[in-house]
C-alpha cells in the first residue's frame, strides 16, 4: 500500500485551514475518510499562532487520536516556529503527549538534538530534505536506520524546477545506497506533478492545505478533504509517468 500523508495546516491563510484542536480533529477525520493514511500537523495556541509548547501539542494530539484511532500522527518541529535551537529543544523535551512521528528538517540548526531527544522517547523521526545540501548532509551523517523514512521536499513553485530538484534529491539518496522508504511532496500547482513522479517510482506522497491551495487542474481547493480525495484517487488509479 502506498501511503498518503495529509498536511492539514501550517503557515497558510487559507480560510478552511484548521487551527483549534477540535477543528484539526474534525478535518483529520474527514481526510482519513477520504483516503489519508498518515497525518502531518501543526499545533496552534489560543492566540491562533503556531506553537511547539506542550499544552497546544498535547490538546491537538488527544483530539486527533479520538477521531482518527490507529492513524499515525506526525507533528512538525519547524524551526521557523521557534527559531532559537535551545528554546525549541526545551519545548519538545517538555511534551507529555507524544506524536507517533516528527518531521525533522535536516538543514535546521539543532535538529540532531531535537531528533535524539524524541527518538529516545520512542518517537519516529522523518528526515526531511529540502535542498541538495540537506541531502548531502544527510548522506554524510550516516546511521540512516535512526529514521523511519525520508521526506523529499522540492519546495519550488515552477513545475520543471520542482521535478528537477525532486529527481536530484532522490538520485543523491540512491547513489548513497539509502534504502529508507521515501515520501515526496511539492508546493502549489507543482505539487501534483511531484506526486505523480513519486507514485510512478513507488513512493508515498503528501498533500494538504499546508502545501497547496489548488487542485491538479488549477482550480481552487476548498478543503483538505477535497485535496485528500483527489490525491487518493491518484494513488488508487496509478500515476502516468511525470513529464
Amino acid at each position: 500500500m502506498v501511503d498518503l500523508q495529509l498536511a492539514l495546516n501550517g503557515d497558510t491563510t487559507h480560510p478552511a485551514m484548521p487551527r483549534t484542536a477540535d477543528e484539526i480533529a474534525r478535518d483529520a477525520a474527514a481526510c482519513v475518510a477520504a483516503g489519508a493514511t498518515l497525518l502531518h500537523l501543526h499545533a496552534f495556541d489560543d492566540d491562533g499562532d503556531e506553537s511547539l509548547a506542550a499544552g497546544p501539542v498535547g490538546r491537538m494530539l488527544r483530539a486527533v487520536r479520538a477521531t482518527c484511532p490507529g492513524i499515525p500522527v506526525n507533528v512538525t518541529t519547524f524551526a521557523a516556529i521557534v527559531p532559537d535551537p535551545r528554546e525549541r529543544l526545551d519545548l519538545v523535551s517538555s511534551w507529555t503527549e507524544l506524536p507517533d512521528l516528527v518531521a525533522a528538517n535536516q538543514g535546521e540548526a539543532g535538529i540532531d538534538d531535537v531528533s535524539e531527544v524524541l527518538a529516545r522517547r520512542g518517537v519516529g523521526i522523518e528526515a526531511c530534505l529540502l535542498s541538495g545540501s540537506d541531502a548531502d548532509r544527510f548522506v554524510r551523517a550516516g546511521r540512516h536506520e535512526r529514521f523511519v523514512r525520508v521526506v523529499v521536499e522540492p519546495l519550488v513553485e515552477d513545475v520543471d524546477d520542482a521535478l528537477a530538484l525532486d529527481a536530484e534529491l532522490e538520485s543523491t539518496l540512491d547513489a548513497a545506497g539509502v534504502t529508507l522508504p521515501q515520501l515526496h511532496h511539492g508546493i502549489g500547482a507543482a505539487s501534483w506533478q511531484v506526486s505523480r513522479r513519486a507514485l510512478a517510482r513507488g513512493h508515498a506522497i503528501r498533500t494538504g492545505l499546508e502545501d497547496t491551495s489548488v487542485l491538479e487542474d488549477g482550480t481552487a481547493a476548498t478543503s483538505n478533504r477535497q485535496l485528500a480525495a483527489a490525491a487518493a484517487a491518484m494513488v488508487s488509479g496509478g500515476a502516468p509517468a511525470a513529464r
